[in-house]
């Protein structure tokens, strides 16, 4: 229901701002890994893993994971799993968009979802962490990232209600419409141009974060889509009930997962970063 999601907004977001803010990356670092290991929880189920201790199993190794980046992993590496992540979003976005036969429902184990799904979450991490450190600007840019996200993820809801007809991806999600698209390019447009307007975009062009944004936001798109698929295909309305309003985890952090790796890679590679 529109009264939970927002008052469970009203809680979190509040959290996030002052948590990027004020944090250490250190710190910052441990919560998103709660975070993700919350959400490795969930992508377990959604790979059939119905046992629990084999679900524990997949968030420990997660875990692992997590630390092993943190102590090991180098930005140049880093920087090639961004590049893979990025084009894997991308195709995924297109796929999804241009699917128009129906998805079976999928039982047993499903090992390339949990390789997959891993591989994705500790990427999204490692790049939320690294840009968070990335200098006196970088909770900020981090900031930035969050707020396109919930901009594109509200001009695409209250877009595609007034104005929605067209389906984006009738298969996998149906609530999705093109307005709801338009509603989001709109929202990350205007999230660039008070980056801008604030001076906080670095060697930037305006082009190049208006670009960037919207691309972004296009990816995010295609995260939501992808979790979509996978609970169809687990056959599963939410990945989790944590969050009142919002179902589980993963429900909210799925286009984080596409646009964190995006972000941080464009962020380089535009100059937002310099």
């Amino acid at each position: 229901m529109l009264w939970q999601r927002v008052a469970t907004a009203l809680v979190l977001v509040p959290l996030v701002v002052i948590g990027i803010l004020y944090l250490d990356t250190g710190v910052l670092a441990a919560v998103l890994g709660i975070v993700v290991l919350l959400g490795a929880h969930e992508m377990a189920r959604l790979a059939n893993q119905e046992q629990r201790s084999r679900q524990l199993v997949f968030v420990l190794l997660i875990a692992l994971l997590l630390w092993s980046a943190w102590s090991y992993l180098q930005p140049e590496h880093l920087v090639y799993l961004q590049w893979v992540a990025a084009i894997w979003w991308i195709a995924v976005t297109i796929v999804s968009v241009v699917r128009r036969t129906a998805l079976p429902r999928v039982y047993g184990s499903r090992p390339a979802v949990l390789l997959l799904g891993g591989l994705l979450l500790v990427t999204a991490w490692s790049s939320l962490a690294t840009l968070h450190a990335s200098g006196e600007r970088g909770p900020l840019l981090l900031l930035f990232l969050f707020v396109l996200i919930w901009a594109a993820d509200s001009g695409a809801y209250f877009s595609g209600r007034a104005f929605g007809k067209r389906k984006l991806s009738p298969v996998i999600s149906p609530g999705k419409t093109w307005a709801g698209v338009g509603g989001a390019g709109v929202g990350a447009v205007i999230c660039a141009l008070f980056l801008a307007a604030g001076g906080a975009a670095g060697s930037a062009s305006l082009a190049g974060i208006i670009g960037l944004s919207l691309l972004v936001t296009v990816v995010s798109i295609g995260g939501d889509l992808w979790e979509s698929r996978l609970k169809r295909e687990a056959g599963v309305k939410d990945s989790g009930h944590l969050l009142p309003g919002h179902g589980g985890v993963l429900d909210r952090i799925d286009s984080l997962l596409a646009a964190a790796p995006v972000f941080a890679l464009g962020a380089a590679l535009t100059g937002l970063l310099a």
